[in-house]
């Protein structure tokens, strides 16, 4: 479990296809404190270390992982957004991540303004009921609050901190991004998907 608070931007090394995986190298300032089998969320992505150099580790992504998310366009070079599991002690400062993406979305616009930066994206229409006028978004692993919400549209504005210490600076028009929706509202919605199909 997550809370879609970035505490580094990693650097991918390398990436190499083995069998329908993807194998990924990053170099990262936490890589010392990362142990093996521990699990650490890469642009919203949980995924398990699986080796670890210096400075640097190794994740796998499966075929799974690589059609619901944008890591398969990971280049060497590219900044990734890195947040390791929550402590279940310590303060949720953005909102319940899971780390487990439920689809790619597209930005559609982004514009600088006076002190900040306004985003628009755009969803598939199946998750339209998950997000809210005011609610939260994990985009590439970043808890957002949503505005401007359409049926598959909504937008989000960025403080200058999150802009220079997360990926989402690199993100322009047409770019991919790995979105995860609220889970307590899939949570709402099952039930009520439930509820409708055998009513008490």
């Amino acid at each position: 479990m997550f809370t879609g608070i970035v505490e580094s931007l990693g650097e991918v090394i390398t990436t190499r296809k083995e069998g329908t995986n993807l194998v990924i190298s990053v170099q990262s300032s936490l890589a010392p404190e990362l142990k093996i089998d521990q699990s650490v969320a890469h642009n919203g992505v949980c995924l398990t270390v699986t080796a670890i150099q210096e400075n640097s580790y190794e994740i796998v992504a499966v075929a799974e992982t690589l059609q619901k998310t944008n890591l398969g366009q990971l280049a060497p070079g590219q900044k990734v957004n890195l947040e390791r599991a929550m402590a279940f002690n310590g303060r949720i400062d953005g909102h319940l991540v899971q780390g487990h993406v439920d689809s790619v979305g597209e930005c559609i616009s982004k514009t600088a303004q006076d002190g900040s930066w306004l985003y628009r994206f755009r969803f598939p229409t199946a998750f339209a009921a998950l997000v809210v006028e005011k609610g939260s978004l994990c985009v590439n692993g970043v808890s957002l609050t949503v505005f401007d919400v359409t049926h598959n549209e909504c937008s989000v504005a960025i403080i200058p901190y999150t802009y220079q210490h997360t990926n989402l600076s690199a993100i322009s028009a047409g770019s991919t991004v790995n979105l995860e929706f609220d889970i307590l509202g899939k949570y709402v919605q099952r039930q009520l998907q439930v509820t409708a199909l055998h009513p008490a």
